[in-house]
């Protein structure tokens, strides 16, 4: 199968499994489910895409088990952290927004749109799979960039639940001493890894996903829309904010630092 029609089989996969979340959640009257879906999507399709590879090269079966990895640890972790829990605040207030209407816009603003994103972040994936080249050196780094990735997203997310479960103030022990967003940090470096090892010269465009991945994790559903909710709720944040680098992990600051910044 040629680049183009496995691009549009896993286009119409996407649509079809984020269209029938969303009428699940229809019925759960919760949207909150396509997060939990997110990192399995990207291991459906990285799958799929060598399952219909011509052949099942190294590099297409690297990116698979990366991937699989990587997806199948965060929809498991989200979905332990959601279970039981009410909306996520952002859909809620997208809810009480629209009101009546929410059901059926969902579909397009929230399913859609995050399927869209969904298949765009995955091109390293998808054309990783088809090729035949042999890996080069920059490619098995990108492996090890992958790894750094991983252990930030990981061992950032096990810290910050363990440190809920008996405590109410603000996180800035272990990787959260260095970075106020490990995690996010994490899936970065974890996504230009993967982009790295499907990386070919003629193909330099496909570091447009670990770009675009990376741009929506600080400008826009992770690293800006959590700010504007925690830097409101306490002191302890803002000063924690003084003092810690925002995504890239930093020596914290003194005071005499964070006042002179």
């Amino acid at each position: 199968m040629n680049l183009t029609d496995l691009l549009s089989v896993n286009a119409l996969l996407v649509l079809f499994l984020t269209t029938l979340l969303w009428l699940i959640s229809v019925r759960l009257k919760n949207v909150s489910i396509v997060d939990l879906f997110w990192g399995t999507g990207f291991v459906l399709i990285s799958w799929l895409s060598l399952l219909y590879s011509d052949s099942a090269e190294s590099r297409g079966i690297w990116l698979a088990v990366l991937c699989t990895l990587w997806g199948l640890r965060l929809s498991l972790y989200l979905t332990i952290r959601n279970h039981g829990k009410p909306e996520d605040y952002r859909y809620a207030a997208m809810r009480s927004r629209r009101e009546k209407t929410f059901w059926f816009s969902s579909l397009f603003i929230v399913f859609w749109l995050q399927g869209g994103i969904m298949w765009i972040v995955s091109l390293p994936l998808q054309l990783g799979a088809t090729s035949s080249r042999e890996m080069h050196w920059w490619n098995y780094a990108g492996v090890l960039i992958w790894f750094i990735g991983f252990v930030f997203e990981a061992v950032g997310d096990y810290q910050l639940s363990r440190f809920k479960r008996s405590n109410t103030g603000v996180m800035d022990q272990g990787l959260w001493r260095y970075t106020r967003h490990p995690n996010y940090f994490g899936n970065a470096l974890i996504w230009w890894g993967m982009g790295i090892v499907a990386f070919e010269v003629s193909h330099w465009w496909i570091l447009l996903s670990p770009v675009l991945m990376t741009f929506l994790l600080l400008k826009v559903s992770g690293v800006a829309l959590l700010e504007k909710t925690l830097t409101a709720r306490s002191q302890g944040y803002r000063d924690y904010v003084e003092r810690t680098s925002a995504f890239f992990p930093l020596p914290p600051r003194t005071t005499v630092d964070a006042q002179r910044s």
